[in-house]
């Protein structure tokens, strides 16, 4: 199945670049130019992958991926030429699953989606706890249940709690876990993987109140341990 790449980026040249570039690598591609027209777009047509330009007429890129977020956890690859705001954007502050830096070559925004893509396929459903099955991985929608509630998580957070809960009890150090996000070895802030680390928490809380899943290992990193 082809998978469908919304771009959504105002300088029409580079719009069109990325597509053909994209298309030859046998993608679906279509292009939006102002950022009102986006969350109209992804809801009705869901993409696959979002490339979304970080200045855009209408509504900036960092407004636009909070608004998805509320609903969807399509891949989004950030596009900016503010260096400053890459710790914010990885911080996840706003659910962006990686960024491109302008200027950059139409191939390497082909290799970045390839390997968003690629990370983010679907895989069956996973469950360590066969006795209670207090907690359900699906892979497909990025989702967790807990005690039958259902948790939506970003795909950046949906890898991390299943890294952790693939093995209980194992300490992972902050550089394990954004080696396993990131996987070009970019060099980002210790405080991306807590970021995320917190806001999953708040969302596993809400299905079992004073319930302690993911722990801190002082000096070290986090693990998942769970006792029911």
């Amino acid at each position: 199945m082809t998978s469908h790449i919304l771009i959504v980026e105002d300088e029409p040249k580079l719009a069109s670049l990325i597509s053909d570039y994209l298309a030859q690598s046998g993608y679906k591609t279509s292009i939006i130019a102002n950022g009102l027209e986006v969350l109209p777009f992804v809801k009705s047509t869901s993409p696959d992958l979002v490339l979304l330009d970080l200045m855009l007429p209408g509504k900036d890129g960092m407004e636009i991926c909070k608004e998805v977020r509320q609903f969807s956890v399509v891949p989004i690859i950030m596009i900016t030429a503010r260096i400053e705001e890459i710790d914010r954007l990885l911080g996840l502050e706003l659910g962006a699953d990686d960024y491109i830096c302008k200027p950059f070559s139409p191939r390497e925004v082909v290799a970045r989606v390839k390997a968003v893509l690629r990370r983010f396929q679907p895989t069956s459903i996973v469950s360590n706890n066969e006795k209670t099955n207090v907690i359900t991985l699906d892979k497909e929608r990025y989702k967790a249940t807990i005690n039958g509630q259902e948790i939506t998580l970003t795909a950046v957070e949906f890898q991390l709690f299943d890294k952790l809960f693939s093995e209980p009890g194992r300490i992972y150090s902050r550089e394990q876990l954004m080696d396993h996000i990131y996987q070009d070895h970019r060099v980002v802030s210790d405080r991306t993987i807590d970021s995320h680390i917190k806001k999953i928490r708040k969302k596993v809380t809400g299905a079992l109140p004073r319930q302690e899943m993911i722990h801190s290992v002082y000096g070290v990193g986090y693990k998942y341990e769970y006792n029911d």
